[in-house]
């Protein structure tokens, strides 16, 4: 027993092997933990940065908030500050912790005061205790502090005790992974003269905190959950160390209580007797069922259910393991979990069968008290009336004569081994055959044939083995002595083959649930698409669990079957009202459970940490329980593992919305900003033109009015062009833009295109080179003059006056290429390709320069939808722009 006990525990040792390896890469962190402001957190935290950096250590203040308090913003001389970022937010100036300067900084150890804080929008990491995740990462130490409000876990507590929410939380995990917890505690008498002193709020403040918030019972109340808390963690990370190395417990440093349960001894009172214990103590407890090998009838599993369903809602840490012995396993694993007290029941029995079970041994209380060396064991006593059910416990198969008939002729064929081996070797080794024999029959078929067949042996031994021969008459003394011990050794074969083969039932039932849990995970993993999960997982767990199956999603305020695998088995409305039910309150209700029991259907919500995303019901014909014990945890794992999966799909559902919803506003913008400039400026110079010569018309010259009307023309022009981009760039994103392709020669829509640009170029010299001999290819001609139009538009935009445009058309390896050059300043070198972007100018400082920015996306969506390609880059000179678009000329766009 001392071997199995001293022995390490591999997830110990696993997790803290993963621990020093990554310790040597990531940085620890030290949290003072608070249950108050003004206890003295970032005091503590700024003299121990004093100390470090009198070792030697090099240390810094990433941010420190002295809240005015002269006594903690005198420890801030003699440290490194790194400078605060300056950030604007809704015309304010904010300060926070530049994260960035302290990583290039790269100080052995950092101050971040205040680990809740919210960053300001914009900043890298919306939490503070995000940026410290990203500094330890880097291998950097962080000193840090929090209050005990601030935990997510106890959120709804210390809103329940000061009636204030706190809105700033950190995960209890980023407390509960810290490599020190140091609680800074203060009594409320002391913190409260602190604040009559004015050390921690100004004197009108103080009293109205002294009235709410800082009154002596809240205080008292948190620094009992501080002080909890800071227990907690501590009695972890005691119990991870007497794993990791194998220490032999218990240490009572805390108290833990374990309720061992077994389906004689698991009842009520047991249960409430723990429940009560652990109350009196203030300690957790655990509540412990090892699981054997035995074949449990259905009366038996419904009762254990029933006791663990009994020990959760008591709120008890539910615990199965699997084991031989269950006062042995017990005591070991009470061991290694570093428990102080046990508690069982002694049962009471009455009639022959306590008899017998005194004759055949001790309980399994009384040799868990054997076992149990350093340990107060509570034997809980119960009348005869409280004993388990009287129901069967073992689940008795049918009597089938198949392997009484095979364990005999497999006899019989021993017995045959053995009269041909008889006159070679003496008798006790011929009896091998035998025991061999009976070793295939209890692995093949279990006990009980086995015991047939271990009767067949003996019986053929002693006939054809032992004198006088042919009889079952034994003459000589010695000769009883060896029958009886065959008959041990083959009883004894006998349970060993038997308990090996239900062994190894076990153990191949529970490959297959892992089997099964594993092609669950991996199929629900790749699905992409919510309905595909909904109707994938409530097939794979209507499979394993043998019963109908409905997944309930919200719509509004309301629940509907989105998914189900039941066979016609409807939700009806009662059973809709307790999903609702279970859905708006988080706990399970319908059939069998502690609310809403009456209904035919079973709802379990599925929960994450945002809180429940669905409800899964279940249903089944068979009476009792819906599930037993073993199903039941497996459901929790497919529940888990369904719920995550579905959390990952609405999660990305929602970055992708998140992410329209930036580039819809993205766009808006630049949109209202170019109809802010392009319908303006054209409007007011129509308007302007207008009105000169309603006023001044008669007085102008024909040179001056032609001009306002030419200036009148152009402005409306724009505005035409301005409004069909926008109804070009409409009819692309909808979809909606069919090209009518015909035979066209490109020279002639080259030219056509040069025409309609002539007065927007009359500033530029512009050339047309096509080559001999262009094929006549299929395409729209007016979607190519205007994706023509349009790059010819931009390039006079952007390129000064008098230089020159080019447009030449060409045929190089089965392509034709369309090119358009000028001798501007070329695209942006890092990415020319932004050039067709929706609402992109290429000098956005300028707007001078009219225009929508929509020009070449537009040209872009024609030139594709035609079949081409279109690529923006600078000439290999360096002299200007070029935009290249090519079409193959293959038999679908040249016939």
């Amino acid at each position: 027993m001392e071997a199995h006990l001293i022995r390490p525990d591999p997830d110990a040792l696993l997790r803290q092997t993963v621990l020093d390896g990554e310790s040597r890469k990531r940085g620890r962190l030290k949290v003072f933990l608070g249950a108050a402001p003004g206890v003295g957190k970032t005091f503590e935290m700024l003299t121990v940065a004093h100390q470090l950096q009198r070792d030697g250590v090099d240390v810094v203040i990433g941010v420190v908030e002295t809240h005015g308090r002269a006594e903690t913003a005198a420890l801030v001389n003699g440290l490194e500050l790194v400078p605060l970022r300056t950030v604007t937010y809704r015309d304010r100036m904010a300060q926070e912790m530049d994260l960035d300067a302290v990583l290039r900084r790269a100080p052995c150890v950092a101050a971040v005061d205040e680990l809740a804080h919210t960053n300001v929008p914009g900043s890298r990491h919306p939490k503070r205790w995000m940026d410290v995740e990203e500094l330890l990462a880097a291998g950097i130490d962080v000193l840090t502090t929090v209050n005990i409000q601030h935990l997510e876990s106890l959120n709804d507590i210390v809103a329940s005790i000061t009636r204030i929410r706190v809105r700033e939380t950190v995960p209890d995990h980023v407390i509960g992974d810290a490599d020190e917890v140091e609680l800074i505690d203060l009594t409320p008498n002391d913190l409260l003269q602190r604040m009559r002193d004015g050390k921690i709020y100004a004197e009108h403040t103080a009293g109205r905190a002294m009235l709410h918030y800082f009154s002596p019972g809240n205080l008292t109340a948190l620094r009992e959950l501080a002080l909890r808390q800071t227990a907690q963690q501590v009695d972890a990370q005691l119990v991870d160390h007497m794993k990791a190395n194998a220490i032999v417990g218990p240490w009572a440093a805390g108290e833990r209580i374990m309720v061992c349960l077994t389906l004689q001894d698991g009842d009520a009172s047991l249960l409430r007797y723990g429940k009560r214990l652990a109350d009196h103590l203030h300690a957790p407890w655990i509540v412990l069922h090892v699981e054997t090998n035995r074949d449990l009838s259905d009366a038996a599993r419904a009762t254990m259910a029933s006791q663990m369903h009994l020990a959760q809602s008591l709120g008890a840490e539910l615990v199965t393991i699997p084991g031989q012995d269950v006062a042995l396993d017990a005591v070991a694993y009470a061991r290694t979990q570093n428990v102080t007290q046990i508690v069982a029941a002694h049962p009471v029995g009455r009639g022959w069968s306590a008899r017998v079970r005194q004759w055949l041994g001790r309980s399994t209380t009384e040799r868990l008290i054997q076992f149990a060396q350093g340990f107060p064991v509570h034997v809980v006593p119960r009348s005869p009336g409280e004993n388990a059910p009287t129901e069967q416990l073992l689940n008795i198969a049918p009597f089938t004569a198949r392997p009484y008939v095979v364990g005999t002729l497999i006899v019989l064929g021993a017995l045959v081994v053995a009269l041909l081996l008889r006159q070679s070797f003496e008798v006790s080794n011929v009896s091998l055959a035998f025991l061999t024999a009976i070793l295939g029959v209890a692995v093949a078929y279990g006990l009980w044939p086995s015991l047939w067949a271990s009767l067949m042996a003996m019986l053929c031994f002693n006939f054809f083995f032992l004198p006088p021969f042919y009889t079952l008459t034994i003459a000589a003394p010695d000769n009883v002595v060896a029958l009886f011990f065959f008959l041990v050794t083959a009883l004894i074969a006998s349970n060993l083959g038997a308990r090996v083969r239900n062994q190894a039932v076990v153990a191949r039932h529970r490959a297959d649930i892992t089997q099964s849990l594993y092609h669950f995970s991996r199929t629900i993993t790749g699905i992409l698409q919510l309905e595909d999960l909904l109707w994938s997982a409530s097939h794979q767990i209507a499979t394993m669990l043998d019963c109908d199956v409905a997944m309930l999603l919200p719509d509004g305020e309301i629940l509907k079957v989105k998914a189900s695998y039941n066979g016609g088995k409807a939700v009806g409305a009662a059973d809709l009202a307790a999903a609702t039910w279970a859905w708006k309150n988080n706990k399970v209700a319908g059939r069998g459970s502690d609310n809403l029991p009456g209904g035919r259907w079973l709802f379990i919500p599925l929960r994450t940490g945002r809180g429940p995303v669905a409800v899964i019901g279940l249903h089944a014909e068979r009476t009792g329980p819906i599930l037993d014990l073993e199903q039941q945890g497996l459901l929790d794992a497919l529940a888990d593992q369904t719920a995550s999966a579905i959390e990952s799909i609405l999660l990305a559902g929602e970055l992708d919305q998140a992410r329209l919803d930036v580039e819809t506003d993205k766009l808006r913008g630049a949109l209202l900003t170019s109809i802010s400039h392009d319908l303006r400026t054209p409007l007011a110079s129509i308007l302007g033109a207008t009105s000169s010569l309603e006023s001044y018309g008669e007085e102008l010259d024909e040179n001056a009015r032609k001009e306002l009307l030419s200036t009148i023309h152009d402005e409306a022009d724009r505005l035409n062009r301005f409004v069909a981009n926008l109804l070009d760039m409409t009819r692309l994103e909808a979809g909606a833009l069919q090209p009518r392709k015909e035979r066209v020669d490109i020279g002639e829509v080259i030219a056509s295109a040069l025409c309609r640009a002539a007065r927007l170029l009359s500033d530029h010299e512009t050339e047309m080179v096509i080559e001999p001999d262009l094929p006549m290819l299929l395409l729209d001609d007016v979607l190519l003059e205007q994706a023509l139009f349009n790059i010819l538009d931009n390039a006079g935009k952007y390129t000064p006056v008098g230089t020159k445009i080019v447009v030449t058309a060409s045929v190089a390896a089965d392509t034709l290429l369309i090119r358009v050059t000028d001798e501007g300043d070329g695209f942006a070198a890092h990415d020319p390709e932004t050039a067709f972007s929706k609402f992109k100018r290429f000098k956005s400082a300028d707007r001078s320069r009219p225009g929508t920015g929509l020009g070449l996306a537009i040209s872009r969506g024609f030139i594709e939808a035609m079949g081409g390609k279109i690529v923006s880059r600078n000439r290999q000179d360096c002299s200007g722009a070029e935009l290249v678009m090519t079409f193959p000329l293959d038999e679908k766009n040249t016939k």
